[in-house]
């Protein structure tokens, strides 16, 4: 279940440069504004990940992510449209570059998935449009499964957290290169 007032919470601190952690369809996430750098570097630096990886966005519908779309051929658009929502992350070409250089990394590409846990589409409808989603652990440990795994890893770094549960899954979504069709992470 949605709680419309933690949702709100959650948003607010994202809207002021906050990094968040909340759950998603298969392990705890970190969050934050991707065209906030300041944000995203402090995300980064949580995790001890470098910025040339590139992080993920996700998304609570095609619409939000419809710019990116028009880079794909018709066959690529169905492949990656008819996999979502769900655990699909596609590595999708950034021809505008509209997407800012610390999210993309060292890649043209971006890598985005339309998420279907509530949690997560509640949070990017209310923002309306794309959030960073990356496991809330720090480089070379185990995603956290539980708020307490979160807690211990990042404790009161991280502005807030979003009360709720995991979405079921098993395993992180799978990554897959949009134009190659190549999987990057199965």
């Amino acid at each position: 279940m949605v709680n419309t007032w933690q949702i709100r919470r959650a948003v607010d601190y994202i809207q002021q440069g906050a990094v968040i952690a909340y759950p998603t369809e298969a392990v705890w996430g970190l969050g934050c504004d991707p065209f906030n750098e300041a944000a995203v570097t402090r995300l980064l630096e949580l995790k001890k990940r470098p910025v040339e990886k590139g992080l993920i966005l996700v998304t609570a519908n095609v619409s939000q992510v419809e710019h990116l779309l028009s880079n794909l051929t018709a066959e690529q658009r169905s492949r990656v449209e008819n996999s979502w929502p769900g655990p699909n992350t596609w590595l999708i070409p950034d021809k505008g570059n509209r997407i800012p250089e610390w999210i993309k990394g060292k890649h043209s590409s971006v890598a985005v998935r339309v998420s279907d846990h509530p949690l997560v589409v509640a949070l990017c409808e209310r923002l309306g449009g794309l959030l960073v989603s990356t496991s809330a652990n720090p480089a070379a440990c185990e995603p956290a499964l539980t708020k307490t795994k979160v807690n211990a890893y990042f404790g009161s770094r991280l502005d807030f957290v979003l009360a709720g549960d995991l979405g079921g899954r098993t395993s992180p979504s799978v990554i897959r290169d949009a134009i190659t069709q190549n999987t990057l992470r199965s």
